[in-house]
């Protein structure tokens, strides 16, 4: 009887398969769920471009975690792919464009890297004994350090013809999806048709008995990570060929991401399930989140909070769907009613957490009639940043301008999907402080061809067109800090300079004033040299580790007040006593500091002026009103004499 009405209903059979299939894939329901949920809530998000864009932004995490599905499905971890990533095309970059070696035969070292990090990985977990967690955060370590260490903490610019991996086929296909797939494709061949990836299985539900069956558990190992490692350099090179140029600290945190993605396409980190089409899917969601909610404008800093909680959500209530799935199925259908109440269940938290981040979370609807402008931050994570957007959002109010703000977190990859996502919508305008001045080249040329004016605001953007710059004159702002110093000291002394993130151009501006204001002064001798990327821990680590080399500096040059305070703290009593320091930005702890007493002086860059500047000029950009290519912000020198003047 089952069989006739079937019979009678030629399209059962059709749905039939496709409830099944959203049944057994909670990650895929989850997935349409968001897609069909954000193009209600976004007019921008449902379009072509838009939908190329996510799935450029997919790419790199999913490369990496089709790698991550090897390792996760044999029960192991790799916590190393984000750093040997880095590592792999910053080898290709250096070996090509600085030794003179063949393209095709970078690529193949660049590969080859991948492959042996990952190789060292399995001989300690195989052969060492290793846990597989210390094994790859050891490599973590050494493959981030050799990446820093190769490029002397710089971006190395990309070889040309490995940058068109890049750029799109036809003008409208992008080249990393086109990888993503193929190396999907041969993930899921691996996985599904080799005696390598039966052996993954076999290693994941049980070690041991694989072992006692006969399969060479060790030497499977050694071919498992070192696949892992061979994807995380096609990732590396993909990454780095959309920034034009290999960075150091590329791909950082993405390991995690690229963990992520596997669980939540329904692979346990139990081992023995996982396949690359649910890697994909897991890839996707990430992408799809992020993409969304920059378009939603929700807070940058909620952004991260709801991420983690849906990520969470996603993979708990996935789980219970596999157990409800594992029941035995009774008269009643009871297994199959879990399945489906634990799938519905992951569709609905998901569209409830996509929409209460709109609800509550979007700082205020978007009128038609308002000019819309986005400004992307190099980071929040830092005073002077943060003064930065103070001021844009107070200038934007005032102006009636409808203003996104996101933060790269010191991500030049993170920020070139931000950057993606503002010229794919209905913006008038972009406002742009690049993690790295030659990486954002791209997306500014990319926004170019849209017609979407680019300001640069605080550090400038190389080998592309801004409608202006807004920054302050960070050249003289350095050789009025070596002249206040060499002041101080009286033209004789031992100094240290705490230089900022390589790759800005503030960072290179404010060095070349540095040592531009102490050719005037032959008598102080520059003992040391170290980054410490802008940030207050890494200058109080860096200024800590000099003094046990250089226990007799009788002062400090920073490139920023962050820096400056962790100098201090580790100067303890002779801070502002036997030893000043100069900090650089004016931000309000530096000017605490200066008044203290603690910090001799810094020069104040004015970061909320430099907001509201650059709000009103990307205002005129977008009206086609005549503005100035750069506008300089004075600097000033401030001391303890002026210090409330800037309080």
């Amino acid at each position: 009887m089952a069989t006739d009405t079937l019979k009678s209903k030629p399209g059962t059979s059709g749905a039939a398969s496709l409830r099944k299939l959203l049944l057994d894939n909670g990650a895929l329901t989850a997935l349409i769920v968001l897609v069909i949920a954000l193009s209600a809530l976004s007019g921008d998000f449902l379009t072509t471009d838009n939908l190329l864009n996510i799935g450029v932004q997919a790419a790199v995490t999913a490369i990496l975690a089709f790698g991550v599905t090897f390792v996760i499905v044999a029960a192991g971890i790799d916590l190393s792919v984000g750093s040997v990533a880095a590592l792999s095309a910053t080898v290709l970059a250096w070996t090509a464009t600085q030794h003179g070696v063949p393209v095709v035969l970078a690529v193949v070292l660049a590969v080859a890297t991948g492959i042996v990090a990952g190789l060292v990985n399995g001989f300690l977990i195989a052969y060492g004994k290793l846990p597989p967690f210390i094994a790859t955060l050891a490599m973590l370590s050494v493959g981030r350090g050799l990446a820093l260490v190769i490029s002397d903490g710089s971006p190395i610019p990309f070889p040309d013809s490995v940058s068109h991996l890049g750029d799109t086929l036809g003008g409208w296909l992008p080249v990393p999806v086109l990888v993503m797939i193929v190396m999907g494709l041969i993930a899921a061949v691996v996985l599904g048709r080799t005696y390598i990836g039966r052996a993954m299985y076999a290693i994941g539900g049980n070690e041991e008995a694989a072992r006692l069956s006969g399969l060479r558990v060790k030497k499977q190992k050694l071919v498992i990570y070192a696949l892992s490692g061979l994807f995380a350099a096609a990732a590396g090179i993909v990454l780095a060929s959309r920034l034009s140029s290999a960075q150091p600290q590329a791909a950082d945190g993405y390991e995690l991401d690229a963990i992520a993605a596997v669980v939540i396409g329904g692979a346990s980190l139990a081992g023995g399930t996982g396949k690359a089409s649910g890697t994909l899917i897991g890839a996707l969601i990430l992408a799809v989140l992020r993409n969304g909610l920059n378009l939603l404008s929700v807070s940058a800093f909620w952004q991260q909070v709801v991420i983690g909680v849906v990520i969470a959500l996603a993979v708990l209530l996935d789980t219970l769907r596999r157990k409800a799935g594992a029941t035995p199925v009774t008269a009643g259908g009871g297994g199959n009613k879990g399945r489906q109440a634990a799938t519905y269940g992951l569709a609905a938290v998901v569209t409830v957490a996509i929409v209460g981040a709109t609800s509550f979370l979007h700082g205020g609807t978007s009128t038609s009639d308002k000019p819309k402008v986005g400004l992307s931050l190099s980071t929040l994570n830092n005073p002077f940043f943060v003064q930065i957007r103070a001021g844009a959002q107070a200038e934007a109010k005032r102006q009636g301008v409808d203003l996104t703000v996101t933060d790269a977190q010191n991500d030049a990859s993170q920020q070139a999907n931000q950057m993606q996502n503002f010229t794919s919508s209905s913006l008038d305008a972009i406002i742009l402080n690049p993690v790295d001045s030659a990486a954002a080249s791209n997306s500014v040329k990319a926004a170019n061809t849209s017609d979407m004016p680019v300001v640069a605001v605080d550090r400038g953007v190389e080998k592309a067109k801004v409608a202006t710059l807004v920054a302050s004159d960070n050249v003289a702002g350095g050789e009025l800090s070596a002249k206040t110093m060499a002041e101080k000291l009286g033209g004789k002394g031992k100094i240290v300079i705490l230089q900022g993130q390589a790759g800005t151009s503030a960072a290179r501006e404010r060095a070349a004033g540095f040592e531009k204001g102490l050719k005037a002064y032959p008598g102080i001798k520059v003992v040391a040299q170290q980054p410490a990327d802008f940030d207050r821990t890494k200058g109080l680590d860096v200024m800590s580790n000099l003094l046990q080399a250089h226990p007799d500096v009788q002062g400090v040059i920073a490139a920023n007040d962050e820096m400056a305070l962790g100098a201090i703290k580790a100067l303890g009593s002779k801070a502002g006593k036997s030893v000043p320091v100069i900090g650089f930005d004016g931000e309000a702890d530096g000017i605490k500091a200066v008044a203290a007493g603690t910090m001799y002086a810094s020069v104040a860059q004015q970061p909320r002026e430099l907001g509201e500047i650059a709000v009103r000029n990307a205002v005129k950009a977008a009206q086609g009103k005549k503005i100035a290519p750069a506008v300089k912000v004075p600097v000033k020198v401030v001391t303890s004499k002026n210090a409330a003047d800037f309080e």
